[in-house]
């Protein structure tokens, strides 16, 4: 985003764009309002407008996230497997945003708006994990929800992190946390 993107609108919304985009990059240590403000060609006060401070901004950029891992996962509805192809593909489309979700030094984990976002996000991962026909799953739906946030968490971290060796790097991603899904959960 440069200045000649930035002409009027939603500044909060440009900004939030802008530090998921700088997060995905090169990570959140380092970003700060006045940089975001000089990539929108705007004063180094008008984010401070929106967000106050840095964990502000990352408050408001993991609300957001929140939101949209759940817009995510209730679209991906109904079975777990669906979710969990969600949540891995929200995870490789959002990493800027995934990265401060997770990480709570970031963002004021008692804010309203971030709290109602996560518990929805946390809702539509346990619908899925609601399907599972596993007897295992159904006595114990809060370790099956464990398991089940761990598995697609972990996969996630691990795709983004290139931690995986290079032939399951060659893979597709959702087609591979599709198999683990039905190998932990099917049988």
């Amino acid at each position: 985003m440069g200045k000649q993107t930035y002409h009027h609108g939603d500044l909060r919304a440009a900004i939030l764009s802008q530090a998921a985009a700088l997060v995905a990059e090169r990570g959140a240590d380092g970003i700060s309002l006045r940089e975001l403000a000089r990539a929108a060609g705007v004063s180094h006060a008008a984010p401070a407008h929106h967000f106050t401070d840095r964990r502000g901004l990352f408050t408001a950029l993991a609300a957001e996230g929140f939101g949209l891992l759940a817009a995510a996962l209730a679209d991906a509805r109904p079975q777990f497997v669906d979710a969990a192809k969600a949540y891995v593909r929200f995870a490789l489309d959002h990493p800027g945003h995934y990265e401060v979700m997770f990480d709570k030094s970031l963002y004021d984990d008692d804010d309203p708006d971030l709290l109602r976002a996560s518990a929805a996000a946390g809702a539509e991962l346990n619908r899925g994990v609601g399907t599972l026909a596993d007897p295992h799953a159904k006595a114990d739906p809060d370790g099956a929800a464990l398991a089940a946030w761990s598995l697609v968490h972990g996969f996630a971290q691990l795709w983004l992190n290139d931690a995986f060796d290079k032939t399951c790097m060659a893979g597709d991603p959702i087609a591979t946390v599709e198999r683990l899904a039905a190998i932990l959960f099917d049988g």
